[in-house]
């Protein structure tokens, strides 16, 4: 039995479904369907319940899947606290974010500091990262949104406050404030539907009891402003996404319209030293 198939497994038992499994390994199908057989071999019986082309895992496959999940996390935290006897330049982070916008300065000010560190970066939904948390794919997450969960640790490191982004030259640009309300009927540039920071959007137009009159959808907060600087529309914006922008940010008056940033973590896993630096470093580079 192979630590790799215990990977590999633990990937097929989440996703149940062998093509999207062997595409986020980044394998041939063939291979990862081999892989599993020859893993289900060694245990003895079969894991999963195959019917046509669609694959459950059954309760075999659910009664291994603790134990191996057990087994990987234990062997990512030995692995993590012989590192941090070697020090930061031998140290590890894995983190996952829903939008690497606001944290890519503090990202490059910590990399020059502790260039050595392995960092890697999962960009995936606030309901994925749980998932991630709790298995312990990842040491910590960088979300707009909460996650309320019994043994989670969460650290605020950001609040901004919203303002309405125009061009320089816009009919708006010289008002000192406005309400959202008032700009109803101005053409927006908004995130596509299920992007995170339009969820958050949404619940501030609701308050103000408008509908954005939306000329176009994006998926990044580059792409937004490149479009409000272009002239095609006004937008929601945070203060660290704006402000080397270009674009004129406008307070907000009404409603009150304010996110805030969060640092998570599992406190019942190993914590390594590494992750816990990233932590305070965020933390203090937003304070500072």
């Amino acid at each position: 039995m192979e630590l790799l198939q215990l990977r590999y497994f633990r990937t097929v038992a989440r996703i149940e479904n062998m093509t999207r499994a062997a595409q986020e390994l980044h394998i041939a199908q063939p291979a990862l369907s081999k892989t599993i057989a020859r893993l289900e071999g060694h245990v003895g019986v079969p894991l999963f319940d195959r019917h046509g082309g669609r694959i459950r895992l059954n309760t075999f496959g659910k009664v291994f899947l603790e134990k191996v999940e057990e087994a990987l996390t234990l062997l990512e935290e030995g692995k993590k606290e012989v590192s941090d006897l070697a020090g930061m330049e031998h140290g590890s982070i894995h983190l996952a974010t829903s939008t690497l916008d606001p944290l890519s300065k503090p990202l490059n000010a910590f990399l020059s500091l502790y260039p050595e560190v392995n960092l890697r970066i999962t960009q995936t939904s606030t309901e994925e990262m749980e998932h991630l948390l709790e298995s312990g794919e990842i040491d910590i997450c960088f979300t707009p949104l909460p996650i309320d969960r019994p043994g989670f640790g969460l650290e605020t490191v950001l609040k901004e406050d919203m303002y309405l982004a125009v061009p320089p030259r816009h009919q708006l640009a010289d008002l000192s404030s406005v309400n959202l309300s008032d700009v109803a009927d101005v053409p927006f540039i908004g995130y596509k539907e299920d992007f995170i920071f339009q969820k958050m959007n949404d619940m501030f137009f609701s308050e103000a009891g408008i509908t954005p009159n939306y000329v176009c959808r994006v998926d990044d907060p580059p792409a937004l402003a490149s479009l409000v600087r272009a002239g095609l529309g006004v937008a929601l914006f945070g203060c660290k996404s704006g402000e080397d922008s270009g674009l004129t940010l406008l307070p907000i008056r009404s409603p009150i319209c304010q996110r805030n940033f969060h640092i998570i973590w599992h406190e019942k896993r190993y914590f390594s030293l590494a992750a816990r630096r990233f932590r305070d470093f965020v933390a203090q580079y937003f304070r500072d």
